[in-house]
C-alpha cells in the first residue's frame, strides 16, 4: 500500500474526544466525519480531501477506546502518521484498516500543506515537497494482515467466524 497526499499537522496529546467528540458518537459512522476536530478546528473536516494524509505529535489518540480511527477513515484520510500512537488507538487503527505508521521525527520533519508519500508495508516516508525521508517502525505482519483484509470484521467474516455484515443487521 503506498500514499501519496497533502498533509494536515495536528500537534502532540490529541485525544479520541477531540477526533470524535461525545456529540457525535452515536451518530451513523458516515455522519459522524463532520465533527472530526470540530473543537480545535472547526470546518476542518470540510477542507479534506480523499487521499490526504494526517500527521499527530506525541502520543496521538490518547483517551477512550471510541471508535474514532474509523472516523478518520471514513473522512477519506489515507493514513496517519505520527512519532508516537497510543496503543489502543493504534490497535484501532488496525481493527478499522486504517493504516498508521510511528515514525520517530515525522511531526518535525512537515509542514501543513506539504505533500508526504508513504509506502506503508515498509514503513517508509518521503517529503516529497523539502526531498527528505523518514523511516518508520513497521507494523507487525499479522497486524499487517489484518489491515490488508480491510479490518478485523471484513477478515472475520471471510474466515466464516461470524457472520456477513447483511446478515447481522
Amino acid at each position: 500500500m503506498k500514499f501519496q497526499g497533502r498533509v494536515w499537522i495536528v500537534g502532540d496529546n490529541i485525544n479520541t474526544d477531540l477526533i470524535l467528540p461525545s456529540a457525535a458518537f452515536y451518530l451513523k459512522p458516515e455522519e459522524q466525519v463532520r465533527y472530526v476536530f470540530s473543537a480545535n478546528r472547526p470546518g476542518w473536516a470540510d477542507e479534506v480531501k480523499p487521499g490526504d494524509i494526517l500527521i499527530g505529535g506525541k502520543n496521538f489518540g490518547m483517551g477512550s477506546s471510541r471508535p474514532a480511527a474509523r472516523s478518520l477513515k471514513n473522512l477519506g484520510l489515507s493514513c496517519l502518521l505520527a512519532p508516537y500512537i497510543n496503543g489502543l488507538f493504534f490497535r484501532n487503527c488496525v481493527n478499522f484498516a486504517f493504516p498508521a505508521v510511528e515514525c520517530p521525527g515525522v511531526d518535525e520533519a512537515f509542514e501543513e500543506g506539504d505533500i508526504a508519500e508513504v509506502d506503508f508495508e515498509r514503513a517508509a516516508v518521503k517529503n516529497v515537497t523539502r526531498g527528505t525521508a523518514l523511516a518508520g517502525k513497521p507494523m507487525p505482519p499479522k497486524l499487517l494482515a489484518l489491515v490488508q483484509a480491510g479490518g478485523i470484521y471484513p477478515l472475520l467474516e471471510k474466515e466464516g467466524l461470524i457472520a456477513p455484515r447483511a446478515e447481522r443487521r
